[in-house]
């Protein structure tokens, strides 16, 4: 390597995975160059989550980050951590500092076929990593009264709309985006799917939402339009819109080999529905991607706490480490593509396979055997990696 990358260490089992991964198959082979962040739950306390920030500002510098899983706190963690208040999702923070838009794409594997038996290829869910309700402000109220949506303008102008008259008590919600950070995300698709060379589908409910979501509607269109129809026209590709209830259906008839662009919280869902129907949400890559050519990649799943919990009991557990392995071979290739480092992405590619192979031959953790079709031994996070390293 001649240039680091961004090191985003995080919580609990996958924390423990993170430096068993590096020490088993990362260091023994490559000149790790890195800048170390600890996002750790109480070193974001201690910072005041401002380690959060230094990282995702990292990121941005120098290109390419990899990122552990981490914790978003609730009232729970809250207590179990001791922490001073309920911070934010880290990953919220990182994205909104990078104005990206977020890849998911399943890892495929011969003998786990899709629960979706018309599944040929892989979905890759695009998900716009801003606003809506990460980014949403909320009120609970103790009695009945008027809701009012109010905008100041620069100006000082104020417009103002009326949401609800309630009669007791209720709850409220307001959540926003920009239109920066929409032709971003658009922008971001309409690329990644031109690089991929797929289809890309995008899927809102402006019908009902007439402002909100028909705003994301009409930005893709003309983005479309105006800069990129040609060029998907010339690769043979297409472009459309469509309600999110009638493309859930259209994804489940279809073969698979597109690109999903969707909102924040539907990208969160079916990201996960992806994963899973596809075998496993621990076989599931990630990567940010800014529109200024900014990567950051990471597991999509959490940090598995139950596992982390019988770990701490000094139980042997079976966590399936391959999305935090193709985390790392994601950001190590592209590292070596930016660098022109070849040793650097062909080690990558190796890697992924090695992961692939294993599984293949009947070796894997406990997530994937009930799913697997012939041999299927079940062992636990170290066997697995030390099959991993074998295949390598």
């Amino acid at each position: 390597m001649s240039t680091p990358l961004v090191e985003i260490d995080g919580d609990e089992m996958t924390r423990i995975i993170w430096k068993e991964i590096k020490d088993i198959l990362i260091l023994p082979y490559v000149d790790l160059k890195s800048e170390y962040y600890d996002l750790s739950l109480p070193e974001r306390d201690r910072t005041s989550d401002a380690v959060t920030v230094e990282a995702a500002r990292a990121a941005k510098r120098l290109g390419v980050a990899v990122k552990c899983a981490t914790i978003t706190p609730n009232r729970q963690r809250v207590e179990e951590y001791g922490l001073h208040e309920m911070w934010k999702s880290p990953n919220a923070t990182i994205r909104a500092e990078l104005d990206g838009t977020v890849f998911r794409t399943p890892v495929t594997v011969k003998n786990i076929k899709p629960a979706v038996s018309g599944w040929k290829k892989p979905i890759t869910v695009a998900r716009h990593a801003f606003g809506d309700i990460y980014k949403a402000s909320e009120l609970r109220t103790a009695g009945g009264g008027r809701a009012e949506l109010v905008f100041t303008a620069d100006s000082g102008e104020k417009t103002s709309l009326e949401i609800a008259k309630l009669e007791g008590p209720g709850v409220l919600q307001g959540q926003f985006n920009k239109e920066s950070s929409i032709r971003s995300f658009a922008h971001s698709c309409f690329r990644y799917a031109l690089s991929a060379g797929e289809d890309l589908w995008f899927s809102t409910k402006d019908t009902i939402s007439k402002q909100y979501d028909q705003t994301f509607k009409l930005i893709f269109e003309e983005i479309f339009e105006n800069c990129y129809r040609a060029d998907f026209e010339k690769a043979g590709l297409k472009y459309f819109y469509t309600l999110i209830d009638d493309a859930v259906a259209r994804v489940i008839r279809s073969e698979g080999g597109f690109i999903w662009a969707l909102k924040n919280y539907d990208g969160d869902v079916m990201s996960d529905m992806i994963s899973t129907a596809f075998g496993s949400l621990a076989m599931m890559t990630s990567v940010l991607v800014s529109p200024d050519g900014k990567f950051e990649y990471e597991a999509a799943h959490g940090t598995v706490t139950k596992h982390y919990y019988r770990r701490l009991k000094g139980e042997k557990t079976s966590t399936n480490p391959i999305a935090t392995v193709f985390a790392w071979t994601g950001a190590l290739r592209k590292r070596g593509e930016l660098d022109g480092t070849c040793e650097l992405c062909a080690f990558a590619d190796r890697l992924e396979k090695a992961c692939i192979d294993t599984v293949e031959s009947g070796v894997m953790t406990g997530d994937l055997t009930p799913l697997a079709e012939g041999p299927a031994e079940k062992v636990d996070t170290e066997t697995f990696l030390a099959a991993v390293a074998s295949k390598l």
